[in-house]
């Protein structure tokens, strides 16, 4: 892992990288970890733990180089974090997202078990403007019970996306249906 705070930080621009995005308690950690199964990215309770961009490199079984990259973002919104350190995140953040050539998809977490919010939709409606593929992903799916269905509508309209994917980190709901669009990204096949 590698954490930068400044674009002079981030790694070399090789390969396709997924920027986790999401509001600071959506459970962006839980869902890299779950992804990995393994705990590779830092879970707590108190929001705001990330205060940089976390690169992890991944390889596909059998491939001894690493394939992709996923770019764990600090969380916006609520975040247990000094404002000295939440007022410096725009200008390593804003040119990740706007600049970053190696950029092949930002997903977006929004919690499945809460009204949409308007945070949200402002990152989505940044993303579209700047022309980035995007995935919303609604995290805590395990959580809503019979009211999925009417949650991933109610995100769907809100957010003005056609397909919002329910994900439970613990149950491993959509966990298949994600794998597959990350390894769309960089399919192995093409790899020499």
């Amino acid at each position: 892992m590698l954490s930068a705070v400044a674009p002079q930080h981030f790694p070399p621009a090789e390969l396709p990288e997924v920027a986790f995005l999401g509001r600071s308690n959506v459970g962006k950690s839980s869902l890299i970890n779950s992804l990995v199964s393994a705990k590779v990215a830092k879970t707590s309770n108190t929001p705001g733990r990330t205060q940089a961009i976390n690169f992890f490199e991944l390889r596909w079984p059998g491939r001894p180089k690493a394939e992709l990259v996923f770019a764990d973002l600090p969380g916006y919104g609520y975040a247990k974090v000094p404002r000295e350190v939440s007022r410096s995140w725009p200008e390593f953040i804003e040119p990740y997202l706007a600049d970053r050539e190696t950029l092949a998809l930002s997903l977006c977490l929004v919690d499945a078990n809460i009204p949409p919010q308007a945070s949200d939709t402002q990152m989505i409606d940044y993303l579209k403007q700047t022309g980035r593929p995007l995935l919303v992903v609604a995290t805590k799916a395990d959580r809503v019970g019979t009211r999925l269905h009417a949650s991933l509508n109610a995100l769907r309209k809100a957010h003005g996306v056609e397909h919002v994917l329910a994900y439970s980190s613990k149950t491993g709901l959509g966990q298949d249906e994600l794998w597959r669009r990350l390894r769309a990204v960089n399919p192995p096949e093409e790899q020499g």
